[in-house]
This record gives structure tokens, sequence and C-alpha cells, in this order.
């Protein structure tokens, strides 16, 4: 199938589609001998014979999706100047995975990772409002008669943040649990979002990523997506939130 040379380059894990672009406009591509600079060139990586410099276009990579349940403790990247544990420890290396977003290094839950670049722009963009579940527990004593006011919102230093769902599921004298959906991934939205209206978070869990749920992985497992949870994540930042479903 004949597909445009700079998603070509993109799928091999060579460069991004804009990028792609720089390098054939600057007459750093052939397909099949010949050099190409206009962005426009179909060409099907199954036939043709693409090179960059004149070196043969690695095949395109597999395309693989992860489930991790990250502990405390862990930070959110692939390496860390300081030396900490991260979410790359805790998976396979064979395949290089990127997070999808990020949780803070206090906090544990459904943390998903991909080497699909595309789709992974469309899960974090604020315009698709993916939701995000969480488990929080709060100090002190959080009543049914709050609950109203924890649903209409609250200020935070860089503007409004109002949760899609509360749920208060214990209420104490000392701390209070409850579950929160938010539908974007602001930095320590949850814990500054709890704190402005006086409960500071002493544990938070994320327990579901758009359609995919942490469901009973341990902290520290981590399983691949099933072929239904990739379409449904596809299906959720699809044609009708604003674009087609990602390649």
């Amino acid at each position: 199938m004949k597909l445009r040379l700079n998603k070509i380059l993109a799928q091999a894990g060579l460069t991004s589609r804009r990028g792609g672009d720089r390098l054939i406009v600057d007459g750093h591509v052939a397909v099949n001998g010949v050099v190409t600079q206009s962005p426009a060139t179909l060409a099907d990586p199954d036939l043709d014979t693409i090179t960059v410099d004149g070196r043969p276009l690695p095949p395109a990579e597999t395309k693989r999706y992860l489930l991790l349940n990250k502990p405390r403790g862990y930070v959110t990247t692939l390496r860390d100047p300081q030396g900490r544990p991260v979410v790359a420890d805790l998976v396979a290396r064979d395949v290089r995975l990127y997070p999808v977003g990020r949780l803070d290094w206090d906090v544990e839950g459904a943390l998903l990772l991909t080497n699909d670049g595309p789709l992974t722009h469309r899960l974090l963009h604020p315009r698709y409002a993916l939701p995000r579940v969480y488990e929080a527990r709060v100090e002190g004593t959080v009543t049914d008669d709050a609950v109203p006011r924890w649903r209409r919102g609250a200020t935070l230093d860089d503007g409004p943040a109002r949760p899609l769902a509360v749920e208060l599921t214990r209420s104490g004298a000392r701390e209070s649990r409850l579950r929160l959906t938010f539908a974007e991934g602001r930095k320590h939205e949850v814990k500054r979002f709890c704190e402005a209206l006086g409960h500071r978070v002493l544990e938070l869990r994320r327990i579901a990523f758009g359609p995919v749920a942490l469901g009973t992985l341990r902290p520290g497992e981590s399983r691949p997506l099933t072929a239904k949870e990739v379409s449904a994540l596809r299906r959720a930042v699809a044609t009708s939130r604003g674009g087609p479903e990602p390649d």
C-alpha cells in the first residue's frame, strides 16, 4: 500500500512527520535510487527501496501498548539524572516505550506506555477530554453535604479545575476517601484541587485512563493492552471528537 513518504519515515522511528518533511525537502531521501524533494511523494514500504543519505530505511517499528501499575517512588521517565528509579526499569527493554503523560513520583496507578507517537499525542491533547479516574485519601472529614461543593470545582493558580465526577466513598473523623474523575492532566492538578478545598492528599492512585482500567494489576506489574482496549483508545480520540483516528 502506498503511503506518504513522511509517514513511512515516521513509522520507521527515524523522525516525526514534520522532521521527515525536512529530510525530504533537503534532498536526503531517495525512492528506488531517485532523490525526491516533494513531501507529497507516495511509496510502498514493502515494495520500494527507500534510503536516507544512501542508507536503507529500517523496518517500521511494531506498535506496542502496555498498562503499568506504577508504584510510588518511581519517576515517570525513561532515565533520571538524579539516579532515582524510573518506570522504564519496570518493563522489558526490547522495544523503547514512552509513558503517555506523567504520574507524580508519589502517585500509584494506571500508566500507559507505547511507541505509538500519534496516538500518544491525541490521548494527551485537551481537546479530547480523556477522563482520568483517581482514588484519593485526603486529610480531614468530607461529608455528603460537601460533595456538591467539590463538584462545582475550584480555582487554581493556573485556572479553574472542575472534575467530571466526584464520589465520596468513605468519610472519617481524620481522613476521607473520594473517587475523582478529571478530563485533563495538568501538573499536580488533583492534589492542588483537593488542597484548594481544604484537604491535603495523603495518598493518590489512578485507577483508569480513558477506557483502560487498572483492574487487578499489582504495583510494579504490567500487561499488554488487548486489541479491544487499543481500539477503545482510538475511538476515544476519533472523528467524533474532531479529527480522523490516528494511524
